[in-house]
């Protein structure tokens, strides 16, 4: 990422910064940034020594007060980490602590009711013909990929056709979340499925060389995140499903909560440790550490107690209900 035209102190710690995490794997388009927004606040406010005070911290923290609060506490955490990079490189600087407060989010959990009324709509949704410019016919496919593998939107939309091994039934996803890429398998029946979906874009003459991307409409065009999303909505209200947790509306991206938590579920039931199938989860689902899986995998207690009983304090943050905040 360039940096900006005009250059505070911080401008080439940040820069090292960034290289340092982008070489851990990390994606540091957004935090880079963010981080030159930082950089100029400082051109603003005349700092002259390397070195984030709490006054310059909170400075940051009340840059915009019509911002919402997700967008805030990410602009906080993301200076949060290069001040610890600083400390870290010896420079005295502020480090706020973290302290646990509610978060009133909660994920809607599909039921196996309602996943069977949204794979019916999904079927009567591609059941129409070939329609040129239409994506309604990669419906029935990915919202059954999503659920069945708990891959992300954007991975999905990825895929060219090289990307799915239709004779080993696996997924190649590329520069996912955290970086890297991950292969991911699939089930008899959602490969079985992948193998139609082929053979109607062949009939439908779209392309299936291996280049060409796997999820597009009949144009040969790459479907787009917001698209699936709209139709998907469409879906919900087809299916009677209009409210989920606390009366918000279901999402597209609840499908990978809904994978994560069965799939915890499916391995406690049948017996498995979970100190071992955690890891796993965490792993399968291209996360870089227990904490992210936490931020997708929230159930309560009234939902599957006997789970909950089976997992040791040290996985309790797998499931809390938490999120974090600075001390003042």
């Amino acid at each position: 990422m360039e940096k900006a035209n005009n250059y505070g102190i911080y401008s080439e710690l940040i820069q090292q910064y960034a290289d340092y995490k982008r070489s851990k794997g990390y994606k540091m388009v957004d935090i880079e940034r963010r981080l030159h927004r930082f950089d100029m606040l400082t051109i603003e406010r005349n700092e002259t020594e390397i070195g984030i005070s709490r006054d310059l911290f909170n400075a940051w923290k009340n840059l915009n007060p019509l911002e919402s609060e997700r967008n805030r506490e990410t602009r906080m955490l993301y200076l949060r980490g290069f001040s610890s990079y600083l400390r870290l490189l010896g420079y005295d600087s502020y480090v706020p602590k973290l302290r646990k407060t509610k978060r009133s989010f909660i994920p809607h959990i599909y039921t196996k009711r309602e996943m069977a009324a949204i794979f019916k709509e999904c079927d009567k949704m591609g059941s129409t013909q070939c329609v040129y410019n239409s994506i309604r016919g990669v419906i029935p496919l990915i919202i059954r990929m999503l659920y069945g593998t708990g891959i992300r939107i954007g991975e999905a939309l990825k895929l060219c056709h090289k990307d799915v091994n239709l004779a080993l039934g696996t997924l190649t996803l590329h520069e996912c979340k955290n970086g890297q890429d991950r292969i991911v398998p699939m089930s008899l029946s959602l490969t079985a499925i992948c193998k139609d979906y082929v053979v109607y874009k062949e009939h439908c003459n779209m392309s299936v060389e291996p280049d060409a991307p796997f999820f597009s409409s009949a144009d040969g065009k790459r479907c787009r995140g917001t698209s699936i999303n709209r139709l998907f909505k469409a879906v919900l209200q087809r299916a009677g499903i209009f409210a989920g947790a606390k009366g918000k509306t279901p999402r597209l991206h609840d499908l990978r909560h809904t994978f994560c938590v069965e799939s915890l579920v499916k391995m406690s039931e049948s017996g498995k440790d979970l100190y071992n199938s955690l890891p796993l989860l965490m792993t399968y689902v291209g996360h870089k550490s227990l904490y992210s899986t936490n931020q997708y995998v929230r159930m309560t207690q009234q939902m599957y107690p006997q789970l909950i009983a089976k997992v040791d304090d040290t996985y309790r943050c797998v499931f809390p209900d938490i999120n974090i905040e600075t001390e003042e």
